[in-house]
């Protein structure tokens, strides 16, 4: 199945770069899919409170890859990545950073907002989802 949620999809970086690619590699072949922890509707709620805009958290698919603080991808290492195909949005966290409520709101607000990059109106300004502007909830 994961091969699958792999094939066709466009990868876009976390964090450090979110920047779009082509297909050109799979996802960690680790990775496993996850049902959204109860906490996660409530940083989705959050984050669409900040951003000014609403989605649906149940259109996203959340991948974690167990164990570690980060993961290679086309761009570097990452500890998440948000990645979209048509409708289809997944999510796809370094494990040890499952629970960080800035790193999955990062990946959230891409989904929300459709793009990669980081509108600073968006992550910095409104949402402060960025490591140099994270304070908290």
């Amino acid at each position: 199945m994961l091969r699958l949620v792999a094939q066709g999809t466009l990868v876009l970086a976390v964090v450090a770069g979110c920047t779009p690619t082509e297909p050109s590699s799979a996802l960690p072949e680790n990775a496993i899919a996850i049902e959204a922890p109860l906490e996660y509707a409530v940083w989705f709620e959050r984050t669409e409170r900040c951003a000014g805009l609403t989605g649906r958290l149940t259109a996203i698919q959340f991948l974690v890859i167990p164990g570690v603080d980060s993961f290679p991808t086309d761009q570097g290492m990452k500890v998440g990545m948000w990645t979209r195909h048509g409708d289809h949005h997944t999510i796809i966290v370094a494990g040890n950073y499952r629970n960080h409520e800035m790193v999955i709101r990062h990946e959230m607000l891409h989904s929300l907002i459709g793009q990669s990059g980081h509108p600073p109106v968006y992550f910095a300004e409104r949402c402060h989802l960025t490591w140099e502007t994270w304070a908290g909830s």
